[in-house]
């Protein structure tokens, strides 16, 4: 019985998966929402109804202001992107043809040969995944609309009255478990809110730098391109490496490569100042997911949701570790020592102090 309800589980949840995805995020919208709210009421010492107000129609005016201002100039960017990419990948690839022909290694490498289409074939599989995972969005415009008005509306209900919904699951629990799993969703909430703030502040950071570089030095469509590394870095690892690639690989096109070097330099400097800098001085507690996982994450998700499961991705592995480490190791294994209610960079995989040592034989 156990496992034939274990089997309509999981065929319901695949029936349902779009569904689940959308609460999924619901859940971490009410979770900006609530750390929003939770400081406005800490620090201003504002109601929670009035703190809910200022942070859904504050966040609702930086939408509306930011797009005001970037999205007409970012669009006609990316449309003169669009519309000079053939001329663009033509040029990259003779540059690449040039340069490969001085050196005996490259000589007969597909770079040397300028009708090889080696980067117009990379660049076209890149929007061909594009295509196939945003497309079907775009093209169910009601459906999105649809889905994009549950998420808001039901992170305002769980935003307002979390725990309703937390003592909800609770009492559907064991009443054995329930301290359990009172445990795991307290430490789900706290790890997917410092996911969020540190993935915002990931977003900001790196979005600003990379537009202010590359106008520095230069560089065509900087503002899109700027735009699109804050938009990116919601992919770990993926984002990070294209955004950084595909300014440059622009830049080829020009013979440049003393500012293709520098726009890689750029790339890698200010993903490192986020990451080192900027994160750890702003947030007192970041997630950190070991990164083999992640990278892994990232790619089975993309396989099974496309373009939404990359930005789904890194949550659901952070709240499936919270849920093995209680789960696994605190109730199987009885290990309390690993229990932790945000990934912290230090003490990660700690050796319990409680296990018995082993006696060695002479």
């Amino acid at each position: 019985m156990a496992l034939f309800v274990a089997a309509l589980g999981i065929w319901f949840a695949v029936r349902v998966i779009d569904v689940l995805i959308v609460i999924f995020i619901a859940i971490l919208f009410s979770i900006y929402l609530g750390a929003v709210t939770d400081w406005l009421e800490r620090r201003l010492k504002i109601p929670h109804w009035g703190g809910l107000t200022i942070a859904v129609l504050g966040t609702l005016g930086a939408v509306v202001g930011l797009g005001a201002v970037l999205l007409p100039p970012v669009i006609d960017q990316t449309q003169a992107l669009v519309s000079g990419l053939p001329a663009t990948l033509s040029e990259v690839q003779s540059v690449l043809a040039r340069t490969a022909a001085r050196y005996p290694v490259l000589r007969r490498s597909p770079l040397a040969d300028p009708a090889s289409g080696v980067v117009g074939s990379l660049i076209t599989e890149g929007f061909g995944f594009l295509r196939t995972s945003v497309l079907p969005y775009i093209r169910a415009g009601g459906l999105a609309l649809i889905e994009g008005a549950s998420v808001f509306v039901m992170a305002l209900y769980l935003a307002r009255n979390p725990g309703v919904y937390r003592n909800g699951v609770i009492s559907l629990v064991a009443p054995q478990h329930r301290l359990t799993a009172a445990h795991i969703l307290d430490d789900t909430a706290q790890t997917l809110r410092a996911w969020v703030g540190g993935q915002l502040l990931a977003m900001f950071v790196l979005g600003t730098l990379t537009t202010i570089g590359l106008l520095i030095l230069g560089a065509p469509y900087w503002l899109a391109f700027g735009v699109f590394a804050g938009v990116a870095a919601i992919v770990p690892f993926f984002g990070t490496l294209l955004s950084t690639i595909l300014p440059a690989l622009f830049v080829v096109g020009q013979g440049d490569w003393l500012r293709v070097v520098a726009v890689l330099l750029l790339g890698v400097v200010v993903h490192v100042i986020e990451a080192n800098v900027v994160g750890p001085l702003i947030m007192e507690r970041k997630v950190a997911l070991p990164p083999v996982l992640t990278i892994a994450s990232v790619l089975v998700m993309g396989t099974l949701l496309g373009m939404v499961g990359l930005v789904v991705a890194v949550p659901i592995l952070a709240t499936v570790i919270v849920f093995v480490r209680h789960v696994v190791h605190g109730e199987i294994y009885g290990d309390v020592a690993t229990q932790a209610a945000v990934l912290r960079h230090t003490d990660e995989f700690r050796i319990p102090l409680h296990l018995p040592k082993r006696r060695t034989e002479r």
